[in-house]
């Protein structure tokens, strides 16, 4: 055991001493110490019910012969954090997050680890220091939030309280009305109801191997979820036993399974950050033309909100993430030979799996599309790829060429699109939002909540070199690569340039000649940095491109 250099011998016997003053018994001392991160705190919805999750998971190390120790992640409330300088911070935290884990089960020696997350950052975080430490890992996530109701029992969900704000200022609705969605539309704890980046990473983690069948769907409040903590807590002593560990299940081949499902699910752009975040502690490297790859052959069958009307709790009535899996194992899109957390390959936890509802999760020969629901465009504008929620763009918009209207902050855009001043056809450019340049990498929620509610989002599109919420729809285009801050040609753009973007063919293009943007680039000067002091100052001079999922330089 690892843990013995803490606990076995006459040299430890300081060390005993410490467990013993917190109450630990020899019996315990001589079984594995499985570290338990809950990442509980009293801001994020998603995280105000673990501790009764992270309870579960430790009596299922009990039962299974481990000891459980317990300790804290920090995690960011997007949702809360958004349309402010708190956003900046959220990205950020997926690093924080990952070396505290890699801080904590290092110097304590411990055996293995049971992660307990439930949004954005948090859940890519954590799989990123189980694939950095590899020792025997589960992920048991929080789970989804149910599906809110709102005006005329409409379903709702979080998306639909930024919308309406937009839907406000547009004079589309009153107050009252704006008061019944923000009474409503989040009904309880859990990871907000859409396919989000909370709920797509949670997914995700279940077709990588690293969490339970049913991980990524059960909501959070079903006692289902507390049965799949205890199982969790009692396959990590299996894990264990077995010496089964992450970078045993996070193969290259699986994170194409995962790059599958996400086109399956038309999961957050998000997810193009963390995925290629997470094989890089795992070796393993993802190239954004193989995105497409997969991407050109994979069909979009599960289109839930913000681009469709159904939310993850009719996904798990469909069957969940393990049917989605068969459905797409039928058509050989994914290798079921490969291991996961259960000791069982997917073919084998894929044996008893049918599709319940095919309104849900449609079959082979009925897709939303015949390609993924994401897509990675390139050109003169993004070099090294931007990224589009193709599956949530409106048929109009997957062709669009309109003039550039710039601005160099999320802030200023959302001003001038509230203020009336952005018109159809516009396509706004905001940047100096990247990971170095805002520093953080913003998520654009309130900009493009603002376009839809007011009703422009089949006329007008946006591009930016930070990102957008799993929360957006319509034809916004993030993690333009370069970025401005890194002298990127988004960063040259001037009012009025003819953006032409064309997501069938891939391509984001600045209708400008070679030659022009030559001088451009000659003459250009960054912007001062927005922020010079603290993590964010120190976060700005490490982290890499978007393009290579925004991790620290080696």
């Amino acid at each position: 055991m690892k843990s013995d250099r803490v606990k076995k011998g006459v040299e430890t016997t300081p060390q005993r001493s410490l467990f013993k003053a917190m109450g630990y018994i020899d019996e315990e001392l001589e079984q594995p110490l499985v570290g338990v991160v809950n990442s509980f705190n009293e801001i994020i919805p998603g995280h105000i019910h673990l501790n009764t999750i992270t309870k579960a998971a430790k009596e299922g190390i009990r039962m299974a012969g481990g000891t459980p120790i317990e300790f804290p992640a920090i995690g960011v409330c997007d949702g809360i954090a958004m349309g402010h300088v708190g956003m900046k911070y959220s990205l950020a935290s997926r690093e924080l997050i990952a070396d505290s884990i890699e801080i904590m089960a290092t110097a304590h020696s411990l055996d293995a680890l049971v992660l307990i997350p439930n949004c954005d950052k948090i859940v890519p975080g954590m799989l990123m220091a189980a694939a950095r430490l590899n020792i025997p890992a589960v992920v048991v996530s929080g789970g989804p939030m149910l599906t809110g109701k709102a005006v005329g029992q409409k379903e709702t969900d979080l998306n639909t309280a930024f919308e309406a704000v937009g839907a406000f200022n547009a004079g589309k609705i009153d107050e009252i009305e704006l008061k019944s969605f923000e009474d409503s539309v989040c009904p309880g704890c859990g990871s907000c109801s859409g396919m989000f980046t909370a709920n797509s990473m949670n997914c995700l983690t279940e077709v990588l191997g690293m969490g339970l069948p049913g991980n990524g769907t059960i909501p959070a409040v079903f006692a289902e979820r507390i049965r799949l903590a205890k199982k969790a807590g009692i396959q990590v002593m299996e894990m264990w036993k077995r010496d089964i560990k992450p970078r045993d299940i996070m193969t290259e081949e699986n994170f194409k399974n995962a790059l599958a499902c996400d086109m399956a699910l038309g999961c957050s752009t998000n997810s193009i950050l963390h995925l290629p975040a997470i094989a890089n502690e795992a070796g393993v490297i993802i190239d954004l033309d193989e995105v497409n790859e997969i991407s050109a052959k994979t069909p979009h069958l599960c289109k839930l909100a913000p681009a469709g009307h159904h939310h993850l709790e009719d996904l798990y009535y469909a069957g969940g993430i393990q049917a989605l899996m068969k459905t797409l194992a039928d058509a050989k899109l994914i290798d079921t030979s490969l291991m996961t957390v259960t000791g069982k390959t997917i073919a084998e936890n894929l044996t008893c799996v049918v599709n319940k509802n095919p309104e849900v999760i449609r079959p082979l020969d009925n897709p939303y599309s015949k390609t993924g629901g994401l897509a990675v465009l390139f050109g003169n504008l993004a070099p090294d790829g931007g990224v589009v929620k193709q599956g949530a763009v409106a048929p109009e918009m997957l062709k669009h060429e309109g003039p550039a209207r710039v601005f160099n902050s999320e802030e200023d855009a959302t001003a001038a699109i509230k203020a009336g001043k952005i018109v159809a056809g516009d396509v706004v450019v905001i940047r100096y939002e990247g990971p170095k340049g805002g520093p953080g990498m913003r998520e654009m929620l309130f900009p493009t909540s603002a376009i839809a509610g007011m009703g422009l989002d089949k006329d007008v599109a946006l591009i930016t070199d930070g990102r957008f919420s799993g929360a957006t729809r319509g034809a916004c285009i993030g993690h333009i690569s370069p970025e401005a801050a890194a002298g990127g040609t988004i960063g040259l753009i001037e009012e009025g340039d003819i953006i032409a973007i064309d997501i069938p063919n891939r391509s984001l293009q600045v209708n400008v000649d070679e030659a022009i943007l030559a001088k451009r680039k000659a003459a250009w000067v960054p912007i001062e940095p927005k922020i010079k002091t603290g993590y964010l100052s120190r976060y700005a001079k490490l982290v890499t491109s978007a393009s290579t999922g925004a991790v620290f330089e080696k």
